[in-house]
């Protein structure tokens, strides 16, 4: 099956259903040059947008992305590219853990100099703010739009209820609105893009970019037996991650699991994309991946997602209910 692209949200921006991210790998499992062809895979796959962040990598992913990119030498125009903003690289009261208009026009300016880029298409604030008020971030985030270094803004992890402010404050004084919403999504943390959000996919035209699609690499079986050595769950400071993901608490249930990926002749990675992409109101399924085979095990997941039914989207559902 071909890409499929949607609109993010309401938004006239179209962005493959696919995704690739590089949250973990980039710097820690990835330089540029392997960077480059897992990027080359996606792309050639129909992936346009990329995702990435400041605080990953220490912004080190950032710079590695671009470099990558300048390699491969995409026309900008062929892709999409985001960044996130609230951690912060360096220590003090108005660069960590904030989205005041001091950091975010700084950081926004440092995030192009890592990636070698002019403007990024998208960004998103990474978390929300509790101590800036909601109309300067807004404020800010609309003039880094109007000044041309961002496209689009969004959130990620934001409650609907900050969601809702934001928007509401961009309404009420002509501003740029947020378009697009990054929560994590899938078969087992739902309640959020499935209940909470729910009444803003109509009533601001929210879109959504989820990601960890695989639970962190839980749903595609591989930690049944253990921790396989590649895994990011052996790398130094993941120590809680991989505690979760040896629990052993859906052991029952990913068995089942593998039972229906093997009826539908895919893999369980396969089938938990797929199942992530089928939700209308997701605009892209953000994947990760150390390796080019990761990347194209991922892609197929389009096949799946091709001839999955109302029926057994549900069937997949009711496993982890």
């Amino acid at each position: 099956m071909e890409m499929q692209y949607r609109r993010l949200g309401d938004a006239g921006l179209k962005v493959s259903v696919l995704s690739f991210g590089s949250w973990v790998t980039f710097k820690d499992q990835l330089d540029v040059d392997r960077a480059a062809a897992c990027l080359e895979a996606a792309y050639d796959a129909g992936v346009n947008f990329f995702d990435n962040a400041e605080a990953y990598a220490g912004g080190e992913s950032e710079r590695i992305m671009g470099e990558a990119i300048r390699q491969l030498g995409w026309p900008r125009h062929s892709y999409v590219v985001s960044s996130k903003f609230y951690w912060g690289l360096h220590g003090g009261p108005n660069t960590h853990h904030t989205l005041n208009r001091k950091y975010l026009l700084g950081a926004v300016d440092a995030s192009l100099e890592r990636f070698g880029l002019d403007h990024l298409d998208l960004v998103y604030c990474h978390r929300a703010d509790k101590d800036t008020p909601i109309e300067e971030t807004v404020r800010a985030l609309s003039d880094v739009i109007d000044r041309g270094k961002a496209l689009y803004w969004g959130t990620s992890e934001w409650s609907a209820d900050e969601i809702r402010a934001a928007w509401e404050v961009a309404d009420r004084h002509g501003w740029h609105k947020p378009v697009v919403e990054q929560p994590q999504y899938n078969l087992l943390h739902r309640r959020r893009v499935e209940e909470e959000y729910a009444r803003l996919y109509e009533d601001i035209g929210l879109g959504t970019t989820i990601w960890s699609p695989l639970a962190s690499g839980l749903l595609t079986g591989k930690y049944l037996d253990g921790v396989p050595e590649d895994s990011r769950a052996t790398l130094a400071g993941y120590e809680g991650l991989r505690k979760r993901l040896t629990g052993g608490r859906y052991d029952q249930e990913l068995r089942r699991f593998a039972e229906m990926a093997e009826e539908l002749d895919c893999t369980m990675a396969q089938l938990a994309i797929a199942w992530c992409a089928a939700n209308p109101n997701v605009s892209s399924v953000i994947t990760g991946a150390s390796r080019v085979e990761q990347v194209t095990e991922n892609m197929g997941a389009l096949d799946v997602l091709a001839k999955l039914d109302a029926e057994q989207v549900e069937r997949v559902s009711g496993l982890f209910a």
